[in-house]
């Protein structure tokens, strides 16, 4: 009960709080939803198209470069006001951009669906899911600054929305990829889009009713200009703990050469994997980064961020390593089936690359000076964005060297083993990571 509490204004501030999580939890559902269109976009590029696998894996990739300009969209939202908001309107943007690239997918028929078009339309869905990423990063960074500064635990007021929407996010994923599995033996590629499409438009719909001035966000003056708010992002990056961090961060992922253009094939081509299979250790996947979301709030997040992050890099090693084991038939030979390891294990080592995400953006939240959430947030992610396309590409060459193409998988096992050793190489340099980051945040 609260009502003793009305004239100090506690129950607006949890209806204001509740509003917020509302629209993030929405947010963040439809992001994690996203699956659900791109498995019929792997397949449609793998059986229509006909393309090879770097061919498929250079279009997942190049798909990614609108994520690379996320500080742009960052500071534009920081600082430029739309009818004296500057968060829920580029929400409904990136949900609108969406609708348009998936509906316009749907409307032509698919002999005019060229390889070009597609690409063409997955940007312009990048593009716009780019813009409302970075709004809801941002307010995840400035709800996290408001609810820390009237509490004494840092660490734990900000873990709690991230592990909300880390959850969010997760769940969109689990239903994405299990509707997705099922859906793809039942209906076209084009009715997926046209599903996800009016999922996008009732997004744009919902976000534009809900006035910003609800949600309770810290006030900053509606005057800053872009080139203000780009020289204090310049100064936030300037900090050593700051910069320090985000090079580690995104080259512990930009160094590992991605093979999983090459894995989806080995696994559909050779293995010939039922494609409601896959969908299952998606869902698996999912559900695995679910339950992390709940691990990490009710016990990690207190645990010093370095050390998890260390633990997490060496945890996705020692998959790499089994995954050799695996393309090399020894689980099979111990009577373990590939149907079940591709479930359980490859499910869960294509969501691990992901689990640092969530104490680092903590860890960035923490550090991030009040005014630019917006455009640091997004500079991370950015960061990442470019690093999983530099290792996409490195992931090419790669196979190339190593003789994989969709017919012959006989340097695979060579592939994955090189893959593991570079996974190895960002645990020598992990120092770039602040070991202490509560005192360094009490003490600035």
């Amino acid at each position: 009960m609260v009502s003793a509490e009305d004239g100090n204004g506690r129950r607006p501030a949890k209806g204001k709080a509740n509003r917020v999580r509302s629209l993030l939890g929405v947010g963040y559902w439809v992001q994690g939803f996203r699956c659900f269109p791109w498995m019929a976009v792997n397949f449609f590029l793998k059986d229509s198209v006909k393309v090879d696998p770097s061919t498929l894996q250079i279009l997942q990739n190049s798909a990614n470069l609108p994520m690379v300009a996320k500080p742009l969209y960052g500071v534009v939202s920081d600082a430029v006001y739309i009818s004296g908001q500057h968060r829920v309107p580029y929400i409904a943007i990136g949900a609108f951009l969406q609708a348009v690239s998936w509906l316009a997918i749907t409307i032509l028929s698919q002999s005019n669906i060229s390889m070009l078009t597609m690409s063409l339309y997955l940007l312009l869905s990048n593009l716009g899911a780019s813009i409302a990423e970075v709004a809801n990063d941002a307010i995840v960074a400035e709800t996290g600054k408001t609810q820390t500064s009237s509490k004494k635990s840092q660490s734990a007021s900000s873990g709690e929305l991230q592990s909300f929407i880390w959850m969010a996010s997760s769940v969109g994923g689990v239903l994405g990829n299990l509707l997705g599995g099922i859906a793809i033996d039942r209906f076209s590629p084009q009715s997926m889009f046209l599903f996800f499409g009016l999922l996008l438009a009732f997004q744009f719909f919902i976000t534009v009713s809900v006035p910003e001035h609800s949600l309770n966000l810290p006030k900053s003056p509606s005057n800053v200009g872009i080139k203000k708010q780009l020289s204090e992002l310049l100064v936030a990056l300037q900090k050593p703990e700051i910069a320090y961090s985000i090079t580690w961060f995104a080259a512990s992922y930009a160094i590992i050469p991605a093979l999983t253009g090459t894995m989806f094939f080995y696994q559909t081509q050779y293995l010939k994997i039922d494609a409601s299979l896959l969908g299952i250790s998606k869902v698996f996947g999912q559900a695995v980064m679910l339950l992390w979301g709940v691990i990490y709030n009710r016990r990690f997040k207190s645990v010093r961020p370095r050390k998890l992050i260390e633990a997490i890099q060496l945890t996705m090693a020692v998959f790499m390593i089994s995954d050799v084991l695996f393309v090399k038939g020894i689980y099979q030979q111990m009577g373990v089936p590939d149907s079940v390891y591709v479930v359980v294990f490859s499910g869960v080592l294509e969501v691990l690359f992901f689990f640092k995400i969530l104490p680092f953006s903590v860890l960035i939240a923490q550090l991030c000076p009040p005014g630019c959430e917006g455009s640091l947030m997004a500079f991370v992610m950015s960061a990442v964005a470019l690093a999983f396309i530099v290792s996409g590409y490195l992931g090419v060459a790669l196979a190339s060297y190593v003789g994989v193409t969709e017919n012959d998988f006989s340097g695979f096992p060579l592939g994955l083993l090189i893959q593991a050793v570079c996974t190895f190489l960002p645990l020598f340099w992990s120092s770039c990571i602040p070991d202490d980051v509560k005192s360094k945040t009490r003490t600035e």
